[in-house]
């Protein structure tokens, strides 16, 4: 294990966020697995790893809006960073007349306002990659093709995405050449947990939208962002569509 490349990832123990953890510790990063509830499913991926690698597999827990916190774990267990991964999302829908002041607050915490004040705190250990061998650290965040093409019902966290879009590209411009700063946009991933003929009619009106004719899969998102994570330092301030060519529809 390299322990000079070291990532946080947040909303990191289950499916996207595990994925991606297992796939840059693979790749011989030291990584930092961030979680708020999920603490059985993250101390399980940890150990899996350290059962690979010693030393290699670290917890942090906290909630989103607790920056401080995770702050200090992150720097308790390293003294840099290599890449940031703000992964941690909430989703869910938003009918306009029902709309409560606690789901707005829910949704632009964490796909906005998290990602934006956590990169803040942890200027100090993106830099020090820069400082080292003159390479820029990395931010990876995940947006969505929504944040361009609002989500019937999902005005809030649409709009929270488009904040996060902005902010990606807003940064990109504010902390180079010492930090690049992209993201990451995925399409159509899985099938919401449905079954019959409106499913059904759902599923076939999706695909005939997707020029790939086909969903994707995690591999697809993971493999974006080892490209973002691990590849060429001179892209920044791009935003990633993984959509079979979704976007390309209205």
């Amino acid at each position: 294990m390299n322990a000079n490349k070291t990532i946080l990832i947040t909303g990191a123990s289950q499916r996207l966020g595990a994925a991606m953890t297992r796939a840059f510790h693979q790749n011989d990063f030291t990584v930092i697995i961030h979680y708020n509830q999920s603490h059985t499913e993250a101390d399980a991926l940890a150990t899996e790893l350290n059962e690979l690698c010693p030393n290699s597999a670290f917890l942090c827990q906290g909630k989103l809006s607790d920056i401080e916190k995770i702050k200090e774990q992150v720097t308790a267990i390293t003294d840099h960073l290599d890449v940031l991964i703000n992964n941690a999302s909430s989703f869910y829908p938003t009918q306009i007349g029902e709309v409560s002041e606690t789901q707005w607050d829910d949704l632009f915490e964490s796909n906005a306002k998290a990602p934006l004040f956590l990169t803040q705190a942890l200027l100090p250990l993106l830099n020090k990659r820069h400082e080292k061998n003159n390479t820029p650290g990395s931010v990876i965040n995940m947006l969505d093709i929504h944040a361009q093409r609002p989500l019937k019902d999902h005005t809030v966290y649409c709009m929270a995405k488009a904040a996060n879009q902005m902010m990606t590209q807003s940064l990109a411009k504010e902390l180079a050449p010492r930090i690049r700063v992209n993201g990451i946009a995925p399409g159509a991933i899985l099938w919401p947990d449905q079954d019959g003929e409106i499913a059904n009619s759902y599923k076939q009106q999706t695909l005939e939208k997707i020029p790939s004719q086909r969903l994707g899969s995690i591999e697809d998102i993971v493999e974006t962002a080892l490209f973002l994570g691990c590849g060429p330092s001179y892209i920044t301030g791009e935003i990633i569509s993984v959509d079979g060519g979704r976007r390309l529809y209205s």
